[in-house]
């Protein structure tokens, strides 16, 4: 698979999040576990940071949320996790 291919689907399972009903995120994450790396965390935040220009807060904040957990599950960047919890 290429980088532009794999980035296609991060945009895809991004959207699929944005979509899903409340609470549905965990499977829908699970799904695609395959795709759930460091480069899916930044991507998350880019189109967080993008929602947040385009004045989609709800969006924006959502996203993050997801970035964060998913940050903490991928183990990444600890010290940034353990000196603000």
């Amino acid at each position: 698979m290429t980088n532009s291919q794999r980035q296609e689907e991060y945009y895809q399972l991004i959207d699929r999040l944005l979509r899903c009903p409340s609470g549905k995120e965990p499977e829908i994450l699970d799904a695609s576990i395959n795709l759930i790396d460091e480069n899916f965390v930044r991507t998350v935040v880019q189109v967080a940071t993008i929602m947040a220009h385009g004045n989609n807060q709800e969006g924006s904040k959502f996203l993050i949320f997801i970035a964060r957990n998913l940050a903490r599950k991928l183990n990444l960047y600890p010290e940034l996790l353990t000196s603000t919890s």
